[in-house]
C-alpha cells in the first residue's frame, strides 16, 4: 500500500479513487480535519495556528508570502511521506483549488524533485477523455501494488 499525493489536493474524487485500490491519499482535505479536530485551533476558518508560517519556512523562503508558507505547513509534510503522486494539470475550478499560483508551482516542482512514481494527466474536457482519464489512474495505481 502506497502513499499517494494528491493534486489538485482538495480533489474528493481523486482521494477515493486512491483509497478504493487501497493506497493512503494524502490531500489537504485530510490535514486540515485533522487540524480542526485538535485542540488548540482557536481560529477554525483559518485553519491554521500562527506557528503554521513558520514550519512552512522548510519548503519556502522567508521572503515568500505567508499564505505560501502557511499552505506547505499543510503539503510539505505530504510530499515528504508520499511513495507516490497523482498529478492533474488545467483542472477545472471545480475539481479542487489549492488557492495561490505561487503554492502551486512550488508544490508540482517539490514532487517533480522527490523522483517518485507520478502520474501526470490533463483535465478531461469530455466523456471520452473521462474514461481514459479514470482508466489511467487505475492502472497506475495498479503499478503501485494494493487492491486491484
Amino acid at each position: 500500500m502506497a502513499k499517494v499525493f494528491i493534486y489538485p489536493t482538495t480533489s474528493l474524487i481523486l482521494s477515493d479513487l486512491v483509497a478504493r485500490y487501497g493506497h493512503t491519499p494524502l490531500s489537504s482535505a485530510i490535514a486540515i480535519r485533522e487540524r480542526i479536530q485538535t485542540a488548540g485551533i482557536e481560529s477554525i476558518p483559518l485553519q491554521i495556528t500562527p506557528e503554521e508560517p513558520k514550519k512552512g519556512l522548510r519548503w519556502a523562503a522567508v521572503e515568500v508570502p505567508s499564505g505560501v508558507r502557511g499552505r506547505m505547513a499543510l503539503y510539505g509534510p505530504m510530499i515528504d511521506t508520499c511513495d507516490a503522486a497523482i498529478i492533474i494539470n488545467d483542472a477545472d475550478l471545480a475539481f479542487g483549488c489549492m488557492g495561490c499560483a505561487r503554492t502551486n508551482e512550488l508544490v508540482k516542482y517539490l514532487i517533480r524533485q522527490k523522483n517518485v512514481p507520478r502520474l501526470d494527466l490533463n483535465y478531461p474536457k469530455n466523456e471520452k477523455e473521462g474514461i481514459q482519464f479514470v482508466a489511467a489512474i487505475k492502472r497506475f495505481l495498479e503499478t503501485l501494488g494494493g487492491k486491484k
